[in-house]
């Protein structure tokens, strides 16, 4: 299954932050729109009451116990003020006003919609209603009323059939007491005052009901209730758009907090990011071997308290390698002095094995052979201090080249005669195929690689010879059973035998190492792998023209090196003085720096 791409940290931490801004500010300007909202309308809503208790009083006390239409017609009248719709009702008799709103939009359109038989006789300007306007923002619930010299009552349930009704037809009369819910004229009729808040044709309204009461005969008795009911509608439009307004402005600082939210995570990350990407520069840097890095500390917070473990991390990595390359380049001149302190005895033993080797035929059978062991042996230690003698100058960078523009296929032939490997070994040569190359460093690797192949695979061997414009490519292969997998790694290593698959070898185990430094000191390259039908196959590039050299060492300016010919501890060292002792570095004699040239493992 496809993996889904992660988010970046930036991306995380500014989708929280922002995230976190919005939810505050969501939960602030809501908390502040609720809580202002509750205001107005309780605002709008405890004056209305106030205004209606007002009038009321003012009627008190009626004198009629049974009114009349006139009676209910001057209720209604004297109870209608401003923007106020107030209907009289007593038994099946009703006396009803009409709906004005208490602002108007300017453009606002409007048409008569009274009934002919109007009974109030107010003047039709004052009585045109304006058309439904969409109204916005939740319902309110009731509040409790006060002590007034009406009685109180509960306040309805808000009910869905009470809260909203269907629109009313542009024709229908505004004094409808189908207006008036159920509910609150079942509150009123019991003799208690309530109001609810409900939208009506589009529009917020706020109906206050009230009983009438009538004054007893007798002085000392209270007031009865008379059957008389008042409802008053008020319009709540003002309040609402105020509201509407109210969250608008909520949205708006909303979207400036998320914006602004945004850009301050912005800079929050930024200053969280940068010393994170300077971490990462460091560690890059440190890992690819550039020991002194170190980051700036800055403040003493816990991205400084990371800076500062990174650069103790590295100063110590960085002592401890110095340890490791001193240790190791005194390891290695102490083999390259040994090696060259044991030239000379050598070069008297090489002797006197030369002569034992003439009289070793004529001398009895235990003398003569221990004459020839002596005699092996010396040329076995004189292969393997040449080798370290080879290995020391790599190790040291003094390794030079001397080019000469050579045929191949005949320098593969002169390496298999001069050795008597010629009737041992197939070749396919390709002809004509000339190089710029060293001769004698080239003569050591085919050397290293069909001995190699002679002693530890099986015939028959083989040496293949290709090329092409830019390179040569020899491959030297035998048909044993291969390397195993594990080998095959360290097959270039120094000092390493696959002891598991060999007897015992005459070899240094730097063979092949000393040949891939050859390859590499030419800006080529030596590989193995085993070939598909069985066998090692090693293979050799060379460039057909080797890379210039340096006029005063005889090297190329940069040869090629790979991380694994030895160990990435041990630096070049240069060829002035010694850092110890002062002494410039002893370069070998001659052209090769070995006593003998000769192939070894």
């Amino acid at each position: 299954m496809r993996a889904r791409p992660s988010l970046g940290l930036r991306a995380r931490l500014l989708f929280a932050f922002a995230l976190l801004c919005v939810v505050t500010a969501a939960a602030v300007a809501g908390g502040s729109y609720v809580n202002a909202r509750n205001d107005i309308l309780q605002r709008a809503q405890d004056a209305a009451v106030e205004a209606m208790r007002s009038r009321l009083e003012a009627l008190y006390p009626l004198r009629t116990a049974t009114p009349g239409q006139a009676e209910l017609d001057e209720i209604a009248r004297a109870m209608t003020e401003g923007n106020t719709f107030t209907v009289a009702v007593y038994h099946d008799m009703h006396a009803p006003s009409m709906l004005r709103p208490a602002h108007p939009p300017p453009d606002h359109q409007s048409q008569d919609r009274r009934p002919q038989n109007d009974p109030l006789g107010d003047d039709p300007a004052q009585d045109e209603p304006p058309q439904d306007e969409p109204t916005q923002g939740p319902r309110l619930q009731d509040g409790p009323t006060q002590d007034s010299s009406v009685q109180d009552g509960p306040v309805e349930d808000g009910s869905p059939e009470l809260r909203r009704r269907p629109a009313m037809p542009p024709d229908a009369p505004v004094a409808d007491l189908s207006m008036i819910p159920a509910g609150l004229r079942q509150t009123v009729a019991g003799g208690q005052m309530a109001w609810k808040r409900l939208v009506w044709h589009g529009q917020p309204v706020l109906i206050i009901g009230a009983p009438l009461l009538i004054a007893d005969a007798e002085a000392d008795r209270a007031p009865r209730v008379s059957g008389i009911e008042v409802y008053t509608a008020l319009s709540l439009l003002p309040e609402q758009r105020s509201i509407d307004e109210l969250a608008t402005y909520a949205w708006l600082t909303g979207g400036a907090a998320l914006a602004f939210a945004v850009l301050l995570a912005s800079l929050a990350t930024r200053g969280v990011l940068r010393p994170v990407r300077e971490l990462g520069r460091a560690a890059r840097l440190l890992g690819e071997g550039e020991l002194r890095t170190r980051i700036e500390v800055r403040g003493s917070d816990e991205l400084a308290d990371v800076a500062r473990t990174f650069n103790h991390t590295a100063a110590e990595l960085e002592r401890h390698v110095a340890q490791l390359r001193e240790m190791e380049a005194d390891a290695r001149r102490f083999v390259a002095d040994v090696s060259h302190e044991l030239r000379t005895p050598l070069a008297a033993l090489a002797a006197v094995a030369d002569v034992l080797d003439e009289e070793a035929a004529g001398l009895p059978e235990p003398a003569g052979r221990a004459a020839r062991l002596v005699s092996q042996e010396t040329l076995n230690l004189t292969g393997l201090v040449n080798d370290l003698i080879e290995i020391s100058r790599f190790d040291s960078g003094v390794a030079a080249l001397a080019l000469n523009e050579i045929d191949m296929a005949e320098l593969v032939r002169a390496t298999l005669r001069a050795r008597g490997w010629s009737e041992s070994v197939r070749t396919e040569l390709a002809s004509g195929v000339t190089a710029r190359l060293d001769p004698r460093r080239v003569d050591v690797i085919l050397a290293n690689l069909v001995g190699n192949a002679l002693r530890h695979g099986e015939p028959p061997v083989s040496v293949r010879l290709r090329t092409d414009p830019s390179w040569v490519t020899v491959e030297v292969r035998d048909h044993g059973p291969g390397l195993d997998e594990a080998v095959l790694p360290h097959v270039f290593d120094r000092f390493y035998k696959a002891s598991a698959t060999r007897a015992r070898s005459e070899g240094s185990g730097l063979g092949l190492a000393i040949a891939r430094e050859n390859a590499r000191l030419h800006g080529g390259d030596l590989t193995v792998a085993n070939a598909p039908d069985g066998g090692a196959l090693f293979t050799l590039r060379l460039p057909r023209q080797a890379p210039d050299l340096d006029e005063r060492t005889g090297r190329p300016p940069q040869p090629a090196t790979g991380p694994d010919e030895r160990s990435r501890l041990s630096p070049r060292r240069a060829t002035g003085p010694d850092e110890r002792t002062g002494r410039p570095p002893r370069p070998a004699d001659g052209p090769d720096g070995r006593i003998d040239v000769g192939g070894s493992e």
